[in-house]
């Protein structure tokens, strides 16, 4: 898009520039305090245009024409009939017919003309209704205009600072100052304004038949390993999976080629294998939901070996609070997993919190630990999927086929709960199975529906 059609953009809402998360561009946070076009005003008179075409028609234009022709043609009908019976006329029976029909002549005479006075009089009530309602449409048109004209003006002398704020935002992202160093566990992002993309958007070379699974990239890679991206299908029954595929790049992953296979167990399911597309990669290791237990599975990838913690005993497991809408339910989705820039948490609910959404910390130790713990007014089966970034949780809910909406948000800083977020993400597919923000690219990694999708936050 060239530079004046970006500015023939901007003239309609009011913009706030800032650097992008990633500072590869000018982001802005849109902002209408305008009022709105009244576009019901619009609609109205588009409806009695509408209604002016149904009523106003050739053929009842025409009508009362051929009323008018149909009875001049009875009257002369009638007039040579009288003439015959003149002629005719003797006192016999012939007579005495003629002058039957020449009754039920005019009968039907009158009856015409009873038809073209209630005619006449609908056409000239149809014919007030319709001026008035044409000078009521000028009326609505001439203010709209008005309305459109002031707006346009308005919007001519701001897009005159909108100039120079990007050009502003482009010189701060053209200068050579180094970028400040944040301390461990600080983003220093701001909040989350918005999500943009798709990025990334590949079928798996699975296909379409395994809808269930989870990808992404190590949240804390050793040297070396911080391009690997990582994907998990749940091969059986859309539920369960004992291997993790490691690729060394993301076009391998897209293209599907030269992947490694680490397996967990040669079986599946079977104990401590993954139930659920819920898991996460940090430090080497993988987290997930153990099968067929509501305890946290450590996988270590060197060493092929697993460690456990257990979560609360009266944790929701095996379908008891899983992820989901109206539409359907996210199988073995009970047990969440997400990383942040400061590690890895469990996202779960419990009875005694009345299925509401619990965070706890997972200390990276071998064994894992249970640290700090949050709960929320959250009730898990409300939410289609939650991540972490920068200490906070987002919870996403299903608008439709096309739109999730990021609505919820639960600050583990302030405890500060939010319902009112109304960030979309615009789906390629109907369900997102999987979600997790990478505090690396800040891009949110997401399964859907057989297909890896990346999408950018802005900040």
């Amino acid at each position: 898009m060239s530079q004046s059609n970006i500015f023939i953009l901007m003239v309609l809402i009011p913009l706030f520039f800032s650097q992008s998360a990633r500072g590869k561009g000018c982001v802005c946070e849109l902002q209408n305090s305008d009022p709105a076009f009244p576009e019901s005003k619009l609609d109205n008179v588009e409806f009695i245009a509408t209604q002016c075409s149904e009523n106003i028609t050739s053929d009842k234009m025409t009508e009362i024409d051929r009323l008018v022709l149909g009875l001049q043609h009875r009257i002369r009908q009638l007039l040579e009939n009288v003439s015959m019976l003149e002629r005719e006329d003797n006192g016999n029976l012939y007579a005495a017919v003629s002058l039957r029909i020449i009754e039920l002549e005019l009968a039907e005479i009158q009856e015409l003309l009873d038809k073209l006075n209630r005619t006449t009089n609908n056409y000239h009530q149809l014919s007030v209704q319709a001026a008035e309602e044409l000078e009521d449409m000028e009326e609505t048109m001439t203010e709209l205009e008005k309305f459109d004209h002031v707006q346009v003006m308005v919007k001519q002398r701001e897009n005159q600072l909108i100039k120079r704020d990007l050009e502003h935002c482009k010189s701060e992202l053209n200068s050579t100052s180094p970028a400040p160093t944040l301390s461990p566990g600080h983003c220093g992002l701001g909040r989350m304004v918005n999500v943009s993309g798709p990025i990334t958007y590949s079928l798996t070379v699975y296909g379409t038949s395994y809808s269930f699974g989870a990808w992404g990239r190590d949240a804390n890679p050793a040297p070396g390993d911080e391009n690997k991206y990582w994907l998990v299908v749940l091969s059986s029954s859309n539920a369960y999976g004992n291997f993790i595929r490691q690729y060394s790049s993301l076009s391998t992953i897209i293209l599907g080629i030269g992947p490694t296979d680490t397996y967990i167990s040669s079986s599946n399911p079977t104990t401590n294998t993954i139930q659920g597309p819920n898991m996460v990669m940090y430090a080497n290791a993988f987290y997930y939901n153990c099968y067929n237990t509501y305890s946290v599975c450590q996988f270590n990838m060197t060493t092929r070996t697993v460690s456990t913690v257990a979560l609360p005993s009266d944790t929701g497991y095996n379908n008891k609070f899983p992820f989901g809408h109206l539409g359907t339910t996210y199988s073995y989705t009970d047990i969440d997993f997400a990383t942040d820039e400061s590690g890895v948490y469990v996202i779960y609910a419990t009875t005694s919190n009345f299925g509401n959404v619990i965070i706890s910390k997972v200390e990276t130790s071998n064994p894992p630990v249970l640290n700090q713990t949050w709960s929320t007014s959250l009730h898990k089966k409300t939410v289609t999927n939650t991540f972490m970034a920068c200490g906070v949780l987002y919870a996403t809910r299903y608008l439709d086929k096309e739109i999730e909406e990021i609505f919820y948000s639960y600050d583990t800083k302030t405890n500060e709960e939010r319902y009112d977020l109304r960030i979309h993400i615009k789906k390629m597919q109907t369900n997102i199975k999987y979600i997790n923000y990478d505090h690396r690219d800040n891009l949110l990694y997401v399964y859907m529906d057989a297909y890896i999708v990346t999408y950018e936050i802005m900040f």
